[in-house]
């Protein structure tokens, strides 16, 4: 058995930049190789993205330990190694199983006889069982070294995506003309993990940036990203490959250019007077991540395809079931997870044949332009039948809403009859404070025909449900900041007046206020504060009938109440702040008749009081509402 290379003999004295010590634990894929993050900013960051794929990072300090003994580390890295270990960096082939199978008479495949001794690897003698350019350098030794060791927990999981995604993508590159073999890129990139991001913001199977993605027409907006689908994805690399290499002239120089672009590579051929990559890579211009780039692929190939080769059993690995589907024609948008009950699929599986599909639902789509889904092989007859069967109260309906100045997302919900948590599941938000300016949201609304019997909408109630069991909850008008909300703006007579800031003086007995609406601040909030009624506000202050009349910054004139706060903090005393919440918007015992699309939100917004109010005062033991139904709104 040879001695392991100098950079594993330094594993544990070998420092590198420190890393997440747990996040070995993940189950992603990887990017490339040895530098550490750079500061780089990305082109743009997508609003529903995940976190950078830790599992990216974790491989890339290992490499950097395993390829560069004179690498920095920390404690919490040299942890993450103890853990991980070492193999035995040979094994011998399975002896019974060949006797068995000659005994048989059984052909069987090419096999290549197992490799004790990488540095003396003639790789000559099965140049022609890849498709790809295969020779063995230095780093190509190491890097099969570290798939062996070190490595050798991700490339486990490599080789079990493996088995899911080959077979798609291999006949997808032939298709296009490049090497089968090519396909080993996407392995080095994410690891055949749909839904890989790194710290550049690329993404999906083959990391495409969001610029380079939009140059090979990937579609990346609000309903979907598909850099994350493994066939669109891949028809994009290999159009992306064909012309580096048309460009470039060899595949070396073209998995290269894949990594830092080929702009970068074509100035290096023309500055150095040479096509070979090996000699550019020992001149100044490639990162270290690209020099290692070339020799990762090879080495990657040439363990993967002859895994027992290289010191691994079959034993070793998990294998996924092949990307097997059947697609079917939406001319509406619909829930996924009314799609799984449709197909006998669970959502997850939904999921995992569409990864492109960032919401809840699929994205609209009509007659004339239906989007196509896939669902599990054999599951289409079945979807047919049973979806039809759905009532359109069962099925989804939104409205998408461009988010403006002022909007809070009570607003929202009440204008188009739908539910705060709901949106939030929706649109993947954390709370209702989270709403951007410009931004779309996905509004889930009731249906036509449940608006007008007044019915429930069984689709939005379901939204609502899974919205509260996942945690989210709705906010309370006074708690929510409005969109755009800034720290200071001109009132309407021209002056600036700072949020929360007030100014009190006496007219004919009467405490008149002059105050600068602050962050977070709502009708309900001043009204309460100044010991009046929402109705008064608006009466006193005709801007503030408008939607976007509650503007941070702007001076509204307030006649306060006897019980008012008129602190400069906003902070009432013990007694003024009790006899301010004992005051209701409306007269105490005020009932409210339950129409078709009231939810308790919205009742909580209409007249000034709380959910838990509303529930306590109506002896409710759970948010639904019956039409009819008559409500005690004030006390």
């Amino acid at each position: 058995m040879p001695p392991p290379p100098p950079g594993m003999v330094l594993l544990a004295q070998a420092e590198i930049p420190v890393v997440d010590a747990g996040a070995e634990e993940s189950d992603a894929g990887v990017l490339a190789v040895v530098e550490p993050p750079r500061a780089a900013p990305a082109p743009r960051v997508e609003e529903d993205e995940t976190e950078t794929d830790s599992e990216l990072e974790a491989m890339r300090a290992m490499e950097e330990v395993a390829i560069d003994p004179k690498a920095r580390s920390g404690a919490s890295i040299r942890a993450t190694l103890g853990q991980l270990g070492y193999a035995t960096l040979t094994r011998d082939r399975l002896e019974n199983a060949l006797d068995a199978a000659e005994l048989s008479g059984e052909e069987l495949p090419f096999a290549i006889d197992a490799v004790t001794d990488v540095e003396s690897f003639d790789v000559s003698k099965v140049k022609d069982r890849y498709d790809i350019p295969v020779e063995m350098q230095p780093l190509v030794v190491q890097y099969i070294h570290f798939f062996q060791g070190g490595g050798r927990k991700w490339f486990r999981r490599w080789m079990s995506r493996s088995n899911r995604y080959i077979p798609l993508m291999q006949p997808l590159l032939e298709a296009k003309g490049l090497p089968r073999d090519t396909v080993y890129l996407s392995m080095i990139e994410s690891g055949f993990n749909t839904q890989a991001k790194s710290w550049a913001k690329a993404v999906g199977p083959w990391q495409f940036i969001p610029g380079t993605a939009k140059m090979f027409k990937l579609r990346d907006d609000f309903w979907v990203d598909e850099r994350r689908d493994p066939i669109k994805s891949t028809n994009a690399a290999a159009d992306y490959l064909t012309q580096l290499h048309n460009n470039l002239g060899h595949w070396y120089l073209a998995w290269a250019g894949y990594n830092t672009g080929g702009g970068r590579v074509r100035r290096m051929v023309d500055t150095y007077g040479t096509t070979s990559f090996w000699e550019l890579s020992e001149k100044k211009g490639f990162a270290k991540e690209t020099k290692h780039y070339v020799p990762k692929l090879i080495a990657c190939a040439l363990v993967a395809k002859y895994p027992e080769a290289f010191g691994f059993t079959l034993d070793e690995f998990d294998p996924e079931p092949p990307f097997a589907f059947e697609e079917v024609a939406l001319t509406d948008s619909v829930d996924l997870e009314v799609i799984a009950q449709a197909s006998g699929a669970s959502l997850a599986e939904i999921q995992e044949f569409n990864p492109e599909i960032k919401r809840w639902c699929t994205p609209p789509a009509s007659e004339a332009d239906p989007y196509t889904l896939r669902l599990p092989t054999g599951r289409k007859e079945t979807f047919a039948a049973n979806f039809a069967k759905y009532a359109p109260s069962e099925r989804l309906h939104f409205k998408v809403h461009r988010i403006q100045k002022g909007d809070t997302l009570s607003k929202i919900a009440l204008e188009y009859h739908s539910a705060q948590e709901a949106i939030l599941r929706m649109n993947h938000l954390p709370n209702a404070r989270s709403l951007k300016l410009g931004s779309d949201l996905v509004v889930p609304v009731p249906s036509a025909q449940a608006l007008k019997s007044g019915k429930a909408d069984t689709a939005l109630e379901r939204q609502v449900a899974r919205a509260r069991r996942s945690g989210l909850s709705a906010m309370r008008p006074d708690q929510e900041v409005p969109a755009g909300s800034q720290s200071a703006s001109t009132g309407p007579a021209g002056k600036v007046a700072l949020g929360g800031s007030i100014s009190v003086a006496t007219v004919d007995g009467k405490k008149k206020v002059t105050y600068g609406i602050g962050r977070g601040d709502s009708l309900w909030s001043i009204a309460r504060r100044f010991d009046v009624h929402v109705a008064e506000l608006t009466e006193w202050n005709p801007s503030l009938g408008s939607p976007r009349g509650l503007k941070v910054g702007a001076a509204i004139t307030v006649w306060a109440g006897p019980a008012a706060d008129l602190s400069a903090t906003g902070i009432a005393p013990p007694a003024a702040a009790a006899a301010t919440a004992s005051r209701s918007k409306v007269a105490a015992g005020t009932k409210h008749k339950v129409v078709g699309g009231d939810t308790l939100g919205k009742l909580s917004a209409k007249y000034g009081c709380s959910q838990d109010d509303l529930k306590k005062w109506n002896a409710l033991t759970s948010d639904a509402l019956q039409k009819g139904q008559s409500l005690i709104v004030a006390q």
